[in-house]
């Protein structure tokens, strides 16, 4: 490893850490309604990531306020016909190269890493990939999410969720049941990617509703 580098690992830490000590008191996750995607995403390649790399590239986007979770390397933007803007900072994210035994389907990055570590008995390599927000470039014009149409929705189902008298609040970017106000939060029925889609998140989120009130009133 080149010793004038940080580590990855201590690199990564601090880049978690410096944005969670920014926004200590009001921190809030990044997560928008129609940017793209709820976790931070590779413009290129369309695939989330994962693992340390979500958190740190979450907290990143909260310290810099991009209203974007969708990134790429310098060199996946050139190919998408962007251009980073000059004097933008790289954050860095991880590359997890395990054994060829269990590396089956995990995506390659297109570029050479800009250090690497390794770790030694299960033969796994850490390296560094430095990446962009898409607010840090020119020229890139995010593909429109198509809306699903409302003429779609199910009367059976719409009928049976609305028999539970759960309060459903439609709106926001992420689907939970709030124990403390009682009531089920989910996204709009047109941000889903398909109808079976929205009625198993909402069928999801009425089991936890019916563990806190259905099914203990029934036992009283």
């Amino acid at each position: 490893m080149n010793t004038q580098h940080q580590d990855i690992y201590e690199r990564v830490t601090t880049q978690i850490v410096s944005a969670i000590e920014a926004g200590a008191g009001n921190y809030r996750m990044p997560w928008h309604v129609s940017a793209d995607s709820t976790l931070p995403i590779n413009a290129a390649s369309k695939r989330c990531y994962r693992g340390i790399n979500v958190l740190a590239l979450w907290a990143t986007t909260q310290l810099k306020g991009y209203p974007s979770n969708v990134w790429a390397t310098y060199k996946q933007w050139r190919e998408l016909g962007a251009q980073v803007r000059e004097g933008e900072k790289s954050s860095l994210v991880v590359f997890w190269k395990f054994p060829e035994s269990i590396d089956r389907g995990r995506e390659q990055p297109d570029e050479e890493p800009e250090e690497e570590a390794t770790r030694k008995g299960r033969g796994l390599l850490a390296r560094g990939y430095v990446v962009f927000n898409s607010a840090q470039v020119d020229g890139y014009t995010p593909p429109q999410v198509p809306e699903l149409d409302t003429a779609q929705r199910i009367d059976s189902a719409d009928r049976f969720f609305t028999s539970l008298q759960a309060d459903v609040r439609l709106g926001g970017p992420c689907a939970f049941y709030n124990v403390e106000g009682d009531f089920i939060m989910m996204p709009e029925f047109k941000q889903f990617r398909d109808v079976a889609s929205f009625y198993a998140t909402l069928s999801h989120e009425m089991t936890h509703y019916a563990d806190f009130w259905i099914m203990p009133r029934r036992t009283l």
